[in-house]
């Protein structure tokens, strides 16, 4: 057991050393402008090179990334409460761990790239722009929600973001087809594809490698690999745990998903891939949930809890962009103890919005079924009862 410890951390613990800052501090109460920090290098495969093994992250960047991060780790914590005091039923799977990945992914791309993913999703809907309340909201099953209280937790969705899919792998496919119609239309737009390491094994999955390959859609297929799937390590469901290789034909890398500057840059990297027309490229997030599979799994039956606070303590995403803003001379302490005290606010307001919000009506079931159409009635329970459905 103490080997497999050794093993998981030591595949996570990331090698970073700051550089100096851009400018020394000025004036008393000042902070550098930027700093240039040493990046753990990516793995390729078919590649002959890859995303740089600096970055450059300013104090603006950094103030934003540090916020948001906390946001969705401090949204994820409050529903795991919520769902403690059953105001959210059903599933509910958290991506406390994860930030690094949706924060880095969205910060590597335009706003008006596309997005899809698993049942994971809260934290990509919120860096998508979708707001805080409306997805605790939707979790809560009530009218506010982004779904409109109809989707919970597997089914949410903004602009130019496609949830949130409830079935393993389904997602993949579509987002190959997404990246088909911005081809189609000739936009320099690209889709990017989310899935797990327990999708990875989907036979689907292969499928949309192959079609994205042979018609070099601008896909990034993205696989969020988090060590678990659902109750099993990776080595014990894949005879290949090398997924950024799974492409085959597609090129391939392998990322330090727990540093939100490797996936910034890893994700610019194969973003320009795709829009210069070479076709799809494959993209490991080397990462970490800390709960469970879902809120049904403790998470420390097929781990122990010391592996997950040797996580939590060596390579916490916030952590270590908290450190790097701080020896690059970006922010102070007390400033970002000021983010947190604003983030906690805005949380708590957020869910107390979200469990006094009414629940949707019932003659509002069948609404939105489409996007736009005229008006229709839809049959209930049985041929006896009606509903209309508008757009």
């Amino acid at each position: 057991m103490r080997k497999m410890l050794a093993a998981a951390v030591s595949r996570l613990l990331p090698r970073v050393a700051p550089k100096p800052a851009s400018r020394m501090l000025g004036a008393a109460g000042t902070f550098a402008d930027k700093a240039t920090f040493d990046i753990k290098p990516c793995e390729l495969y078919r590649l002959e090179e890859g995303p740089p093994a600096t970055a450059v992250l300013t104090r603006e960047e950094g103030l934003k990334y540090y916020k948001t991060m906390q946001m969705v780790r401090r949204m994820e914590l409050k529903a795991d409460q919520l769902y403690k005091q059953k105001f959210i039923r059903g599933f509910c799977h958290l991506c406390d761990g994860q930030e690094a990945c949706c924060v880095g992914l969205e910060a590597g791309i335009n706003p008006t790239d596309h997005v899809i993913t698993s049942y994971r999703a809260h934290g990509l809907c919120y860096t998508r722009g979708v707001s805080i309340r409306s997805i605790l909201t939707e979790l809560t099953g009530r009218r506010g929600g982004c779904a409109k209280g109809k989707g919970g937790s597997m089914h949410m969705y903004g602009k130019y973001f496609y949830g949130g899919n409830g079935i393993v792998g389904s997602q993949t496919p579509i987002g190959a087809g997404i990246a088909l119609a911005c081809k189609y239309k000739g936009s320099s737009e690209i889709s990017l594809t989310l899935y797990g390491d327990g999708a990875a094994n989907q036979g689907q999955v292969a499928e949309a490698f192959n079609m994205a390959s042979l018609w070099k859609l601008p896909c990034v297929f993205i696989c969020e690999n988090n060590l678990y799937g659902m109750g099993t390590a990776t080595d014990r469901a894949a005879a290949s745990t090398e997924y950024y290789k799974r492409g085959h034909f597609i090129p391939g890398l392998k990322v330090d998903g727990m540093d939100v500057l490797c996936v910034r840059e890893a994700t610019k990297f194969a973003a320009d891939h795709c829009r210069s027309g070479k076709g799809p490229i494959v993209m490991e997030l080397h990462t970490y949930r800390y709960h469970g599979h879902s809120m049904s799994d403790p998470g420390v039956s097929y781990r122990t809890r010391e592996e997950i606070q040797a996580v939590r303590s060596k390579s916490d995403p916030i952590m270590l962009l908290k450190d790097r803003m701080l020896a690059g001379k970006l922010a102070s302490a007390d400033e970002l103890k000021d983010i947190d005290a604003d983030v906690k606010k805005e949380i708590e307001e957020a869910a107390q919005f979200a469990i006094t919000d009414p629940e949707p009506a019932l003659e509002e079931i069948a609404h939105h079924i489409y996007k736009d159409n005229p008006p229709f009635e839809v049959r209930g329970a049985n041929p006896w009862i009606k509903f209309k459905s508008i757009s």
